[in-house]
């Protein structure tokens, strides 16, 4: 069966890398322009973004009030995160209410995945090495990229810093001290260094610790409607130790770039639970060691350009549950991933291009249960794309092919694999600029997208069905983007975006109890339709030596549940999503000095599939303030930050019963040498 795979990807790649070698030869050999700094000089013509994501980038990541890139991302329009609370809880990112497992993350242009459960903890990744976070919605708007980049509804792009020198610069250093509320102590070190003009190295390594106790009042729903709150009680078995340890090359050719990396995190946690039934301490805790290693080739031999990905991943998660009041639990997990994608552009015309990619993933879930199967996953992804544009069009289609076989260890008999699966997935993207003068653009997307059930899903003791098919998504989205610049004015300058959506997600993968009393397994039983808009404004403003930037974000969605008509909630909002939410960011430069100013709104949700009094979640929302100043001491450049979250001490959850922390500090100092 895996012979079988690797045949089909072993059969088209030589066939592209010979009509590559084609174009090769007929190309003219060119130097690259750039010496020192460690980017490639693009020559080609520049594809503009058929679908713009949303972008947090530079100075404007740096001043968010946040520790990892979960904080981040709740300022994106159209986002759903799941916090379960305090610095190690557990967060996960839910786009257009479509779920987490249809939410692809990348890491450097590669897909981090988790075959066991389908989700990623954006908690693990830290704001400190990150240069660029940005979402898309459907998929990323190009067409030269991995087979894998086709394949999910939505998608956030972590990128992490590059090295870059001017002439003179051998190396750079810069170490991070952060310390706060909940005995936070968050030390970093960063270290860049030019090997040649065509090479250089970055290292990075963090530490955190963080008790996570913090204040909290338990809160009881009545059936009228009205709230009370019992008691104030401190958050306990809160804490996470961790340490990451991260390190790359970089480097560039004479018409292309490559790097390696490596990754590696470490961490211990506690795992609060809930507030139930005047619990307020539970005995759970969890080990987490995540490992991969992943490298990427890139190159433009004229009118072809070849893309390379690898990757290497290990994941290993102890879980313990020693409470007497409850059964014990401990279990070992350990996951394998390696990943080979090409990508291949052809450019048949100035205003053509076309796009084949074939990806090849193999996945192994290894755990220490009672007649475990040990499943295999093996994924082959092949994916044909096309971009055109004419005049003041651009269109670009793309259809993505995956074809899936798994395999269970043979001496356990009573296990079975999921039957083979294969599916195909269209999209189309239209972008339209009516006026010459005027950046004023229109765009619209149609997609169909699956997602394929988790080990847990197929394979989970007693609960498991190895015949349950992927959960499918069509998504239909319109939208306008306005930009406006202006040049030695008080406006310099503004964007706004708004989009109008329609997503439908089928065969959703649910729990439900079957014949046998406190017997659940796991059946394709869900339908739940979406409609909403998102809409997106930033502005800058100058006024003599003072700047000021402004972004603006607001959601509405009606995310319904119609599964049974039979059903009381037939109908309602799906649990967790607000029909509205929104963000405000403002950041105010002066001089030495850097403001900012951040407030997140989630309005009324409900915790259960029913929407009733008794599961209705209030809205919440919170302001947080920071201010920054630099200043140098002989050639050392320094930064000292000191920022308050939850002004003013609001007591809420995001998830029902996981209360969050209320007002809380944090002081920075960054030197960079």
């Amino acid at each position: 069966m895996k012979g079988k795979i690797c045949s089909r990807l072993l059969f088209l790649l030589p066939a592209i890398i010979c009509l590559g070698k084609d174009f090769y030869i007929s190309a003219q050999n060119r130097l690259d322009s750039l010496q020192y700094i460690q980017e490639l000089t693009v020559t080609a013509r520049r594809q503009n973004e058929v679908i713009p994501p949303q972008k947090l980038s530079g100075k404007d990541l740096q001043r968010l009030n946040s520790l990892s890139v979960a904080d981040a991302i709740r300022y994106f329009s159209g986002v759903q995160l799941k916090d379960y609370g305090g610095v190690g809880g557990l967060k996960t990112v839910n786009i257009r209410s479509m779920g987490s497992n249809h939410a692809g993350v990348f890491y450097d242009g590669i897909q981090l995945g988790n075959a066991q459960n389908g989700q990623i903890d954006l908690g693990k990744f830290s704001l400190d090495n990150m240069e660029e976070i940005a979402l898309y919605n459907g998929q990323k708007s190009e067409i030269f990229q991995s087979a894998k980049d086709f394949g999910n509804s939505g998608s956030v792009y972590l990128r992490s810093r590059r090295p870059q020198f001017s002439e003179h610069e051998k190396y750079h250093l810069r170490l991070t001290m952060k310390g706060g509320s909940f005995g936070l102590v968050n030390p970093s070190v960063l270290w860049e260094q030019k090997i040649s003009n065509r090479v250089s190295s970055l290292f990075n390594a963090e530490y955190t610790h963080a008790t996570g106790r913090y204040k909290f009042r338990y809160k009881r729903s009545y059936p009228d409607g009205t709230t009370a709150y019992d008691t104030t009680a401190i958050r306990k078995n809160g804490d996470i130790e961790s340490f990451r340890l991260e390190g790359g090359f970089f480097g560039t050719t004479p018409n292309g770039k490559w790097n390696a990396k490596a990754y590696y995190y470490h961490s211990e946690r506690g795992i609060p639970g809930a507030i139930v039934n005047n619990v307020w301490k539970n005995g759970e805790r969890q080990w987490d060691r995540n490992f991969f290693t992943q490298g990427s080739w890139q190159n433009d031999f004229g009118s072809y350009k070849i893309l390379i990905n690898a990757k290497y991943a290990y994941d290993y998660t102890k879980y313990l549950r020693d409470d007497p009041k409850e059964l014990y639990i401990h279990n070992h997990y350990r996951q394998q991933e390696g990943y080979l994608s090409a990508a291949h552009l052809f450019n048949l015309f100035s205003w053509w291009d076309i796009s084949l990619s074939t990806d090849f993933q193999w996945n192994y879930l290894d755990a220490d249960l009672i007649d475990f199967p040990y499943p295999t996953r093996y994924s082959e992804l092949i994916a044909i794309a096309t971009s055109f544009q004419w005049k003041q069009v651009q269109i670009q289609g793309s259809l993505l092919g995956t074809f899936i076989q798994e395999q269970v260890r043979e001496d356990r008999k009573t296990s079975a694999a999921a039957p083979n699966k294969e599916e195909l997935s269209p999209a189309i993207f239209i972008h339209y600029k009516p006026f010459a003068r005027h950046d004023l653009q229109l765009r619209g997307f149609c997609k169909k997208s699956f997602r394929m059930p988790t080990f847990n899903d197929l394979y989970y003791t007693d609960i498991g069905n190895k015949y349950l098919k992927p959960e499918y998504t069509t998504q239909y989205d319109g939208g306008i983007v306005y930009r406006k610049n202006w040049e030695q004015k008080f406006f310099r300058s503004l964007e706004i975006q708004a989009d109008g959506y329609y997503n439908l997600v089928t065969n959703k993968i649910v729990a439900y109890p079957t014949g046998q009393q406190f017997r659940w397994t796991m059946l394709n039983l869900g339908r739940v339709e979406i409609r909403g808009c998102d809409i997106a404004a930033q502005g800058n403003v100058q006024w003599n030596k003072v700047g000021l930037n402004v972004r603006l974000c607001y959601t509405y969605q009606k995310a319904q549940d119609f599964t049974d008509p039979e059903e009381n909630y037939y109908g309602d909002q799906i649990p967790y999503i607000p029909h509205h939410s929104g963000s405000v960011l403002l950041a105010v430069d002066w001089k030495k000095w850097n403001f900012n100013y951040s407030f997140i709104y989630t309005g009324e949700r409900y915790s259960q599939s029913e929407n009733t009094i008794l599961t209705r979640l209030q809205p919440w929302y919170t302001n947080d303030l920071s201010a920054s100043r630099t200043f140098a001491i002989k050639q050392v450049n320094c930064r000292i930050t000191g920022e308050i979250n939850n002004l003013f001490n609001q007591y809420y959850d995001v998830v029902a019963n996981y209360p969050m922390p209320g007002i809380n500090f944090k002081i920075i100092l960054r030197v960079e040498i």
